[in-house]
């Protein structure tokens, strides 16, 4: 019996008790029959557990199942309680004193996590939409193998450390992400009679079995968290994936082909992709990639988190075991194999609270945490940030009544703003009433009221969104197979600016300019592939192509996976594709000879070139026309490369006082409750920051102000460029490891204010030059100018020009360059004009009243 576990109705505890006796006068005997008679007692056991999951088929015609009950609602109406008395209806109540670091982009993220992981001493909970057992969280992964994901989780199981994981489960035939090799790859870690065996806990939510959970299938939304709390004492919470594709540090690079040596690559195997060209494929076999680094740039991928160290971790704790328990009661009441966490204060009549159940015959141990006394762990004031846990979670996903606390934290702040609003989100999508069907949520209308409330007061307000250009990844947005992609951005570009219930209509009907405070941004990249003349010749003289040599340095490095023996009845499992050693000397033996022929190509260390081009657009950068090419120069240009620059953060900066981040979209699958499960937090620092708003003396947050001016400068080419290596970057540590490094200098003054002349000219000037730039060489899509799909196919470059390369293959080099030398950050403008003479989302099989839910 675990410590301050109330004890079970199958004795788990002595019946010595006085109360104990007259509430089960003859329980002593009935456990003696229960011994003498086990194998009757067991029969019984499987008759009832049978005879309940059979009753899960009512279940179809209840959806109120889980709620019907006495207890059920007297739970309900516990946590209805709870919720009524806090800010935004969260569960959870606002904590003086937390201590809260910010992480901009993976480099910082994964490094500061993989320092976390390896000092955890007593559990680990992971909750994760995908998780990639194979990721590398440092960089270059040939020189960090041990640093990969699974092996520090395997590491930590040896010591002894339980690590508790909840992953989405896929609907196979809509993602690619895989959860049965996450779970089988997880599991096979520590097999049996090894250390660490049985310390990694692996579910899968939601099932899709017919015939296991009948009316609970849910095939729509997702669990679309991403947090991790390590001993109660630490948690990191944002809008990264422990998976491939989500590295990448403030430069964003595109390119990974290294001439001086395949070792160097920083994207292995299918971290390195580009959605937009190939979603991820097959990725149990992640040694794989079906494109090549030789002719292709990767999508770059631009995020932010925290780091949490206070009275909060214990907050997104309770939602872990929450989920923990109801996934446990949903899908997994009759697994021995995985227990019921209890939690110290949610004990005895409060253990409801995070869906503890007392069934009559129990399968599963009841383990309490944390492992050590609650008081043992940081609490109390730990740092300045007041902060809230708040998230989206239902029925479906947590066994609860609907909470969307996460789009009241959103309204509210938005609301009350009386400066300016930072948004950045892979979504927009939202309503400015209840008349814009199918859209609910009401994110939109907070944006609307604060602006016709400045306007009307002749006060300088700003909302200022930065989301993806193409919020999704599909390839060519004129095929059928983008019809789910086109779907999105009408639901977008009607939320923001066509259609009278539009924000921008609604702002204009009120009388205010909406041209004057809401402004749309994207962000673009660009980079040169370094598949110089040599490296062909290499390839020549070799008979092996680089694509082939990338694999096999993915299969060296990442080939060294435990292999699966787990067995799970409930789910359908695809084991993981482990090449045999064939294969593997196969593949060595050409990376050999490719590298046999490098001195004979003429490729040597000192001459191979940059890798990379992407940190020239940084601050102190050298001009792209400065930069050398190794061959002939005119062969340089079909090297060039440019994609969008994925935004995938969900971050709301408001007066720089105020913070939310966390995993939720700008969209009804997020902000609803009952949709896609959510967590975010909410910020508010009471260290204030001497600033500047609008010219005037200004008291900021220091939190939230630094990270707006850390963010701006990275847009704007205002920060350095980062390394790959994090060791001496405090900005990459743990949070109780140092503050964050804000960069002081001439630059983070510049962007002191966020209203400021000077710092929204060069803001808006950027972003129109960098248009122009990518529009004149590489013919960059979506775009203004293309109205509709006639001017589509006129605006994108001929057939045979791969996509994201230079438009004009006749322009010379030195003219590319030059132009280029323009680029400055990342900035570019929302092409708000993109096919809005097109109707983008044809009614169809695709989108259609039963499935726009899908897409809003």
């Amino acid at each position: 019996m675990p410590p301050n576990s109330p004890p079970n109705e199958e004795g788990g505890s002595s019946f010595g008790s006085l109360a104990e006796r007259l509430r089960h006068p003859f329980a002593e005997k009935r456990q003696q029959m229960k011994d003498e008679h086990s194998g009757l007692y067991d029969i019984k056991v499987k008759l009832v557990q049978k005879k309940h999951q059979l009753g899960k088929y009512t279940n179809i015609f209840n959806p109120n199942h889980r709620h019907d009950e006495e207890h059920e609602r007297e739970t309900d109406e516990k946590r209805t309680k709870v919720s009524e008395g806090h800010r935004f209806h969260s569960f959870a109540p606002e904590r003086e004193g937390n201590q809260v670091k910010w992480y901009v982009d993976g480099r910082d993220y994964f490094w500061a996590v993989s320092v976390a992981l390896e000092r955890a001493k007593e559990t680990i909970y992971i909750e994760d939409w995908w998780l990639s057992p194979e990721l590398f969280l440092r960089r270059p992964p040939y020189y960090n193998q041990e640093w990969r994901l699974d092996q520090i989780l395997k590491r930590r199981a040896e010591a002894g450390v339980q690590i508790y994981i909840i992953v989405y489960k896929e609907v196979n035939q809509a993602l690619t992400c895989n959860s049965a090799h996450t779970k089988n790859a997880l599991r096979a870690l520590c097999p049996e009679g090894t250390p660490g065996h049985g310390n990694i806990h692996v579910m899968r939510h939601p099932d899709h079995n017919m015939f296991e959970n009948a009316g609970d299938m849910t095939f729509y939304w997702a669990h679309h968290e991403k947090f991790i709390v390590i001993d109660y004492s630490l948690a990191f919470i944002g809008g990264l994936d422990l998976c491939f594709g989500r590295w990448d540090n403030h430069q964003h690079s595109m390119a990974d082909v290294h001439p001086s040596g395949v070792a160097n690559e920083v994207w292995p195997g299918q971290d390195w992709n580009n959605n937009r060209i190939m979603d991820f494929h097959s990725v149990e076999d992640w040694k794989s990639n079906e494109l090549s680094k030789a002719d292709y740039g990767r999508m770059p991928w631009h995020d932010t988190a925290m780091g949490v160290i206070g009275d909060c971790v214990y907050d997104i704790a309770e939602h872990f075991v929450l989920r923990w328990n109801f996934v446990k009661r949903d899908k997994y009441k009759r697994d021995e194999r995985f227990c019921w966490l209890t939690m110290e204060g949610r004990e005895g009549k409060d253990e409801d609270l995070v869906a503890v159940q007392r069934p009559k015959h129990p399968v599963g141990e009841y383990v309490h945490h944390p492992l050590t006394p609650l008081e043992s762990k940081p609490h109390g004031r730990q740092g300045t940030v007041k902060a809230q846990i708040v998230r989206s979670s239902a029925d479906w996903s947590s066994g609860i009544l609907t909470e969307h606390s996460i789009q009241n934290a959103y309204i509210e702040l938005i609301s009350n703003a009386q400066h300016y609003v930072y948004i950045e989100n892979q979504f927009f999508i939202t309503a400015t009433g209840d008349e814009q069907a199918p859209v609910q949520n009401t994110i939109g209308k907070a944006i609307v009221d604060a602006c016709v409330r400045a306007g009307k007061e002749n006060r300088k307000f700003r909302v200022i969104i930065v989301i993806p250009t193409i919020p999704g990844f599909a390839g060519d947005l004129r095929s059928d197979a983008a019809t789910g992609t086109r779907a999105i951005m009408d639901y977008q570009y009607k939320s923001i600016h066509r259609g009278e219930k539009s924000i921008f209509a609604q702002i204009a009907a009120q009388g205010v300019d909406p041209k004057n405070h809401v402004f749309l941004f994207n962000l673009r990249s660009f980079d040169r592939l370094n598949k110089t003349e040599a490296m062909k010749r290499q390839e020549e003289l070799s008979g092996v192509r680089y694509q082939d040599v990338q694999r096999a340095e993915a299969e060296e490095i990442m080939g060294s996976t435990v292999g699966n023996n787990d067995t799970d009845s409930s789910d359908d499992e695809h084991k993981a594709d482990i090449s045999g050693n064939e294969e593997r000397e196969r593949l060595v033996d050409q990376k050999r000879r490719f590298e046999a022929k490098q001195e004979e190509a003429g490729l040597k260390d000192s001459t191979t070139g940059e890798d990379s081009l992407a940190k020239n657009i940084m601050l102190n950068g050298k001009k792209i026309s400065d930069e050398p090419w190794q061959g002939d120069p005119e062969s340089e240009k079909e090297n060039f490369v440019q994609e969008e620059l994925y935004i995938h953060g969900k971050l709301c900066i408001v007066d720089d006082r105020f913070a939310i981040c966390g995993s939720a979209n700008i969209n009804d699958r997020s902000q609803l409750g009952l949709h896609d499960s959510e967590l975010a937090i909410v910020m508010e620092d009471t260290n204030m920051l001497e600033s500047t708003m609008n010219g005037q003396p200004y008291q900021a947050g220091h939190h939230a102000a630094t990270l707006r001016r850390y963010l701006w400068r990275e847009h704007l080419g205002l920060l350095p460029a980062q390394d790959l290596d994090g060791n001496e970057d405090t900005n990459a540590e743990p949070p109780g490891d140092s503050v964050n490094d804000v960069k002081e200098g001439k630059e983070y003054e510049f962007v002191a204010d966020p209203l400021g002349d000077d710092v929204w000219d060069m803001w808006t000037s950027n972003a129109t030059n960098n248009v122009q730039i990518f529009r004149e060489i590489f013919r960059a899509d979506p775009d203004d100018n293309v109205k509709n799909f006639d001017d589509y196919d006129k605006f994108l470059p001929k057939e045979g020009v791969k996509q994201g390369h230079i438009y004009d293959p006749y322009k010379p080099v030195a003219e590319i360059k030059a132009k280029l030398d323009g680029i400055k950050g990342h900035l570019v403008w929302m092409p708000l004009d993109f096919l809005k003479e097109a109707e983008m989302a044809e009614p169809g099989l695709q989108v259609n009243s039963w499935t726009e839910s899908i897409y809003t």
